[in-house]
Parts: structure tokens; sequence; C-alpha cells
């Protein structure tokens, strides 16, 4: 089972009257988010399935992904929402689709909640020592869907610019 855990690319700053959840990706996220989507597709990568998180900045970058054909559907998942309970969140993916049958799924959300589920399967706990770049990406290889916190191997750590 291959994770792939996809932080959203740039978005629109912060602003008193832009509520959070609104906040879109600029032009220069769309761009650099396609280049990476394209660069994925390169290199053969192919997801089962993508999740996102529900705030649009990652709904958009998700829907990238998927245009360039790297998976055939995306669904919007709250879990990945900001501030969300990692090992709740983990719980609620096992039970909600390892009777899919996906090998290789990608997670669309926000930093440092990515991170923060990628060290969760790595080491047990959150550590606060990963960090995903905007449009970066973590991949992690998990022996099963029901593996225990800690039992996750990390292949892939890297900021867009190493892919574009």
């Amino acid at each position: 089972m291959e994770l792939y855990l996809i932080r959203h690319g740039i978005a629109q700053e912060q602003s008193p009257t832009i509520p959070d959840g609104d906040r879109q990706l600029t032009k220069k996220g769309k761009d650099k988010t396609q280049r990476v989507a394209q660069r994925l597709q390169a290199i053969g990568v192919e997801f089962d399935l993508i999740l996102t998180s529900p705030l649009v900045r990652s709904q958009q970058t998700a829907q990238i992904l998927m245009d360039q054909g790297l998976a055939p559907q995306l669904e919007s998942f709250s879990p990945l929402a900001p501030g969300e309970d990692i090992p709740q969140g983990i719980a609620y993916l096992t039970a909600e689709y390892r009777h899919r049958s996906h090998r290789c799924l990608a997670l669309v959300g926000h930093q440092p909640d990515l991170a923060n589920w990628a060290e969760y399967l790595i080491f047990g706990s959150p550590q606060g020592k990963l960090i995903v770049k905007k449009a970066g990406i973590i991949g992690l290889t998990l022996p099963s869907w029901d593996c225990p916190p800690g039992e996750g191997q990390l292949f892939l750590l890297t900021p867009p610019r190493w892919l574009v």
C-alpha cells in the first residue's frame, strides 16, 4: 500500500475578507502544481483515488492532479482538514477504504497536518520534524491497510523544485 501525501499549491494569502476554507490557488500555485502533476505522470505515478481536504485550495490541487490523468476519481475527505484528529482520521481511512482494494492513494491537504500524518505512520506519533512545502510530496509504504502506527516506511520527501 502506497500513500502520497501532497500539500496544496500556493494559495491566496490569509485575509480577514476571505474565509480560510475559501482561499484559492494563485496563478503561480496552479502553474507549479500543474508542472508537479506532469512530472508525476511522466515518471509513471498512478493513484487509484485522490482524497482531498474539503478546503478550496486542496480541492483545486486535487483536481489538477486528476485532470492530468493521475487518478480516475477524487473524493472530499474531511479528516484531511486542518487540525483534525490524526489517529481518528487514519482509523476512518482504514475503515472506509480498505475494502475497495486500492493500492495507491493520494491525500491532498495542509502543513503541518500532512507531516503529522506521515510521522504518526512512520514513528507512531507526530514529531514536528517533517515539513511539506507547498505542492511538495511525502511518499509512504504501508505493509497493510491496518498496520499499527510506526510501521510505515518513508520512500519520498521532496519539495516541488526537485520535480519541476
